[in-house]
């Protein structure tokens, strides 16, 4: 699987949340590195674990900047992070769990999901933020 390559394109033009999505494809990107690492390996354990605490923490870090601003698509974004949490959570699941399929099934849906998140979500933000001066 390719890993994400950032580049330009995925900036939200607002530096600390830019940061943030930097730091979350490395993690995404040393995950899809260990494609052939077993389910119950500790490494992919610790990783995933690393990536959804530094997620959640971005994902509340992107709330409260919505709120504060007065985003009008809070409430949608709202949404998909709850979504992406809830299937984090699963993954890590049945990773404890040792379903075979898990490495794939996840190095999949993290690198889909963030890479449409920040290039279609989160770019629906751009504009609204730098305009009222967050930069």
């Amino acid at each position: 699987m390719e890993k994400i390559i950032w580049d330009e394109g995925f900036s939200v033009g607002v530096r600390h949340l830019d940061k943030q999505h930097q730091q979350i494809v490395i993690l995404v990107n040393t995950l899809i590195e260990m494609n052939d690492t077993e389910v119950d390996s500790e490494i992919i354990s610790d990783t995933l674990t690393k990536m959804t605490q530094f997620a959640n923490d971005h994902l509340k870090t992107e709330e409260q900047y919505m709120l504060e601003y007065g985003y009008p698509g809070y409430s949608i974004q709202k949404k998909q992070h709850q979504e992406f949490k809830r299937k984090t959570v699963d993954f890590c699941m049945e990773t404890m769990a040792h379903k075979v399929t898990v490495p794939t099934e996840i190095f999949s849906y993290l690198k889909l999901w963030w890479t449409n998140h920040i290039l279609t979500e989160d770019m629906k933000y751009k504009e609204f933020f730098n305009a009222r001066g967050l930069k």
